[in-house]
């Protein structure tokens, strides 16, 4: 049998198993391709004024390509099992239960089509998972290049960019993302980032490229939400590495002695800051949202509806946005739809509370946490969203491979009736490489 099949070992040493191949290249288009589908199709002016027909094609047709692409990549349909996935593979069915009802019309069954293939595609890319950090550099270069066209935006067009009707908050000028979008991937480019800098796989320098303008660019959006998901997850995340990193207990002394003197010499703009200019109320209703949330609660429902939901929806109630994904959760795939998501998360946290300590470790814990602060104010944990695609990251960083299969040992003497023909020696294992795939993920 030719070597390289799974699950075999030949006299050219060990097979390679399917999750634990070498990640082609066009992976990573695949990766971005599923990142472009997730971006906003409504929402700031933009320089060049892109039809929403068109927006629509090009993000529909960038899931279409990776789904083509990860077939193409992974036509012998490996994978790896992954307990997050599956559960997500049970929201899928019921989000296709509750959306035929059509109580939120044909368009439920279209974003049903959309979540098949973008669930399918993360199937498929599970044959490459190895808790390795590729899939992090594709995700911060892919989000990298959104924070340029923030930055280009801003440049060409300051007045487009801080528009008055969102209070002077920054947007992309280039492509129609709002302010707490922009804010969403600033605040994981840095986190990320730094968390690859804490393990010494960027230099500095690198590491200050991308980190202070993405910065900045958070701060411009004035997005509350996410700068507190982005300091909770560094804090945790870089508090899981203090035992067994000189760095990480730097990087952290540092952090508080900082985050100290901030509130001493600059509470007030600080607080200037976060308040946005808004009074008591509108800060003790979340802008606004409780309002929404109110009325969503109290609209009478069915039992089917609450366990099922009213299918997939646009993430708002009354025509007003939702921005919680558990009220969001609540209302297209009922209690549920609820009692999937908190058992996957329930998933990722136990997995990565079992691991030992590592950088891989630490990252998924930023994106977990991360994504667990914005969810009480921002939508996407139940659809293909930017959020769904921070916690599949974390699974594929919380990948285990279980023991290296054993080296056969070579025979001493050329086999009965081959006499003459040289004896071909075993080839030494890969350095890394291991054997069967574990199932947590």
């Amino acid at each position: 049998m030719p070597a390289g099949r799974t699950g075999n070992v030949t006299a050219l040493g060990p097979a390679v198993t399917p999750g634990l191949d070498r990640i082609p290249p066009l992976v990573g288009a695949v990766w971005a391709l599923l990142i472009i589908n997730t971006l906003g199709s409504t929402g700031a002016v933009t320089v060049f004024p892109i039809p929403r027909s068109v927006i629509q094609m090009v993000t529909m047709g960038s899931m279409l390509t990776a789904l083509v692409l990860a077939l193409a990549l992974n036509i012998e349909l490996r994978i790896r099992p992954s307990a997050y996935l599956l559960l997500l593979t049970l929201l899928l069915v019921v989000s296709i239960i509750s959306s035929s009802a059509l109580e939120s019309g044909y368009g439920a069954l279209f974003r049903c089509f959309r979540l098949t293939v973008f669930v399918t595609t993360l199937w498929l890319l599970t044959r490459w998972w190895n808790g390795g950090f590729t899939f992090v550099r594709h995700h911060i270069r892919t989000l990298g290049v959104v924070m340029l066209s923030t930055a280009i935006g801003l440049v060409i067009a300051p007045g487009l960019a801080m528009p008055e009707i969102y209070q002077g908050r920054l947007v992309d000028a280039i492509w129609p993302l709002t302010p707490p979008q922009v804010g969403q991937y600033a605040a994981i480019v840095v986190g990320l980032t730094i968390m690859l800098w804490l393990g010494h796989l960027t230099d500095g320098r690198s590491a200050l490229v991308l980190v202070i303008p993405s910065f900045v660019l958070l701060m411009l959006s004035h997005t509350r939400t996410a700068t507190i998901g982005l300091f909770t997850g560094l804090a945790v995340a870089i508090g899981s590495l203090v035992l067994t990193s000189a760095r990480a207990r730097r990087a952290f002394t540092w952090a508080v002695l900082v985050a100290g003197l901030a509130t001493v010499f600059a509470g007030p703009l600080l607080q200037a800051w976060f308040r946005r200019g808004q009074d008591a109320e509108n800060l003790s209703n979340f802008t606004g949202r409780a309002k929404v949330w109110d009325a969503l609660l109290a609209a009478p429902r069915t039992p089917f509806e609450q366990w099922f939901g009213v299918g997939l929806t646009n993430k708002s109630f009354g025509g007003l946005p939702i921005d919680s994904s558990w009220l969001a959760i609540y209302n297209d795939q009922g209690y549920l739809g609820v009692t999937i998501v908190i058992a996957s998360l329930s998933t990722l946290i136990v997995v990565a509370a079992l691991r030992p300590p590592s950088l891989a470790r630490a990252c998924a814990i930023f994106l977990i946490v991360y994504c667990l602060t914005a969810s009480f104010t921002e939508a996407g944990l139940g659809d293909a969203a930017p959020y769904l695609l921070h916690l599949v990251l974390a699974a594929a960083l919380l990948i285990k491979s279980g023991p290296e299969p054993a080296q056969p040992t070579p025979p001493t003497q050329a086999a009965p009736g081959r006499a003459g023909v040289p004896r071909v020696p075993a080839v030494p294992a890969v350095p890394g490489v291991s054997g069967v795939p574990g199932v947590l993920a």
